[in-house]
């Protein structure tokens, strides 16, 4: 998140009267949490903006309490994405660029120490997403996903 994306999530935390959420700078393979300090942890398609997912699961499953969820919404792949496709500059800005397959969202997820770990990939994102790329092939490889997992609680 930018400066300006944590000063207005925190004013339109303050206008919606929620004091039990917090917004803090940081890079997402370097949490700003503390251990064992965060019961939830929610995203929207940046983690396959990142070239170390390993890390970026590694530093939820640090930050979760035990027992704390993960709930992500992000690109991943069900099949290999050509390496054409990979090199396409504005498929990175479309998030899709990073994406990893489903196999390997969980693989990374379950190294990391989580359970109960769950991709769901959205058919229906087809639909969108093929606006982000027009001249290219990216829903045959790519669709939006449902993330999920929980850091056991002992």
């Amino acid at each position: 998140m930018t400066p300006q994306m944590i000063t207005r999530a925190r004013a339109n935390a303050d206008h919606g009267g929620y004091d039990n959420v917090d917004f803090p700078l940081g890079e997402i393979e370097h949490l700003p949490g503390a251990d064992a300090s965060i019961d939830v942890i929610i995203s929207n398609c940046v983690i396959n903006l990142s070239p170390d997912k390993a890390a970026v699961f590694a530093e939820a499953f640090r930050v979760l309490k035990p027992g704390g969820r993960l709930a992500i919404s992000d690109v991943v792949a069900f099949a290999p994405i050509p390496h054409d496709e990979r090199s396409d500059m504005a498929l990175l800005s479309a998030c899709v660029y990073g994406a990893e397959q489903v196999d390997v969202v969980e693989r990374l997820l379950t190294q990391a120490g989580f359970e109960d770990v769950q991709v769901a990939p959205k058919e229906d994102s087809k639909t969108f997403m093929a606006e982000w790329a027009p001249d290219t092939p990216i829903t045959d490889y790519v669709a939006s996903a449902t993330i999920e997992a929980r850091k056991p609680t002992a």
